[in-house]
């Protein structure tokens, strides 16, 4: 499904061009910054919380290159109360369209992918077949790859997705096309620009991945498939996408095929890719299926799945509760799922959700609530957790400049701790994201104290200790304790 859309209906003619909070039960909502043009317009992409306190994310569009007369996307930085410096701008040949966000490696730079552009353009209509790339906070960038740099694109071609870093210390991704079939494939890139063909799909075990991976506890990965599979009835020809798990060494199984109910019930079409719970079990999103018919082809699901590939349809949204969620979850602070659709909802213009681990979805803000839809419209990417507790997402279109929006949502959450990495054997660093941190007392691991020092205000650098245990990691400061938001994995 290709994104490059420039369609859309207009909320209102007039335009509120002030950042405004609206404040709900137990909850408030804010626009912290209304892109322009320079900045970058329509972001697709979601946010990342980095080890400096701030915000980082991408744009696809715009900036002060040319591509496709509208410019060719950027990189951009923006504190947690809503000041944006765009750190990058794409012009062509280092990459253009970031449609995925970034990853902070343990190396303390970003990594990511463009969807087009690069060194290698003569498979690719002229535009390049994508690149993965490195940048420092300061905003230098490196192109570390250029896809399509081996015949007929075996590379993979225009990644959709972004990166994960896995305990080996490389990177995994996926590429939407290229790969021995052209039905896109699974790559490994080590950070020096060695990449490697684990997988390429053939239409029967998944076709265009849209997502990421994610690495699980059992050191496989796993992802989704927008196409392929074994139905093809109610996506003919295509396919209606998989959930399948990869070894790091390529050896790829297809955990289960969507549309395997009558009239696509169990969903279809999976455009996000999935999480691993503190359950252990994934949990994702289908674009479309579920049995409403007040959207074309369904509203869209949230499903979970184990490791073995047992689904459980937890929600079919119907319209009025949103429709055609395009971003993954994120698990909270509480336990519970948030997330956004793309669409429908009270206004039609997409919304923010909570679902429980058992199904039970509560709307917490519809879009377009606001003259103009300056509080944005069209919320393709997911959300954030910031360690101050409240969440951050961005949205495609709306805002004073029409061009999309950044959001907080608070709804009351207190501020946590966020080791990166979060698994390590004893000895190993590890980075501890936080907020306040100035003046702390203690790092536990699951109750063992560890050695540690405090680089700032949201940073803090410690090592496993020796007899740690795979459990929660606390840090006492002087305003309280703070636990971590996932356990950390002890590995011997």
């Amino acid at each position: 499904m290709n994104k490059l859309n420039w369609t859309k209906t207009a909320c209102a003619l007039f335009v509120v061009c002030a950042a405004t909070a609206i404040a709900l039960p137990a909850q408030t909502f804010t626009v912290l910054h209304s892109l322009d043009y320079t900045e970058g317009l329509e972001p697709y992409a979601g946010l990342v919380q980095a080890t400096d306190g701030n915000l980082y994310g991408t744009v696809p569009y715009g900036g002060r290159g040319t591509c496709f007369g509208y410019g060719c996307g950027t990189v951009f930085k923006m504190s947690p109360s809503g000041a944006l410096t765009t750190l990058y701008s794409f012009g062509g040949t280092d990459g253009s369209i970031p449609y995925a966000g970034l990853i902070q490696a343990t190396d303390g730079n970003f990594y990511g992918t463009t969807y087009a552009g690069g060194a290698n353009t003569t498979e690719c209509g002229g535009y390049g077949c994508g690149t993965v790339f490195r940048i420092t906070p300061s905003g230098t960038l490196t192109t570390v790859y250029s896809f399509c740099s081996q015949s007929n694109c075996t590379d993979g071609d225009e990644p959709y997705a972004g990166l994960v870093q896995a305990i080996d210390g490389n990177f995994y991704g996926t590429t939407y096309g290229g790969g021995a079939n052209g039905d896109g494939m699974v790559f490994k890139i080590t950070p020096g620009g060695t990449l490697t063909t684990l997988h390429s799909f053939d239409i029967t075990d998944g076709s265009y991945p849209v997502a990421g991976l994610v690495q699980g506890t059992d050191g496989n990965f796993y992802g989704t498939t927008e196409y392929g599979g074994t139905n093809t009835t109610e996506c003919p020809g295509y396919g209606c996408g998989t959930v399948f798990k990869i070894t790091p060494s390529g050896t790829l199984a297809t955990i289960y095929s969507f549309c395997s109910l009558a009239n696509c019930t169990d969903g279809s079409i999976p455009y996000a890719g999935l999480i691993q719970a503190s359950n252990g079990n994934f949990y994702g999103t289908a674009e479309y299926g579920g049995p409403s018919t007040s959207c074309v082809g369904g509203c869209g699901t949230l499903f979970k799945v184990t490791p073995a590939g047992t689904l459980t349809t937890l929600h079919s949204f119907d319209g009025a509760d949103g429709g055609e969620p395009e971003a993954a979850l994120v698990q909270a602070t509480d336990g519970n799922f948030y997330g956004t659709t793309s669409s429908f909802g009270a206004n039609g213009y997409g919304t923010v959700f909570k679902i429980t681990p058992s199904g039970t979805v509560t709307t917490l803000y519809s879009f377009c609530s606001q003259s103009g839809c300056a509080d944005g419209e069209l919320p393709y990417a997911g959300l954030v957790q910031d360690t101050n507790g409240t969440f951050y997402g961005t949205t495609a279109f709306g805002g004073a400049n029409d061009d999309g929006t950044v959001f907080s949502l608070s709804v009351g959450f207190a501020p946590f701790v966020e080791t990166h990495p979060n698994f390590g054997p004893v000895g190993s660093p590890v980075k501890i994201l936080g907020t306040n941190l100035t003046g702390a007392t203690s790092v536990t691991f699951n109750g063992t104290p560890a050695v540690f020092t405090v680089f700032s205000s949201s940073l803090i650098r410690a090592k496993v200790p020796a007899g740690a245990t795979t459990g929660t990691v606390q840090v006492v400061t002087p305003s309280g304790t703070l636990s971590s938001n996932v356990p950390f994995r002890v590995r011997h």
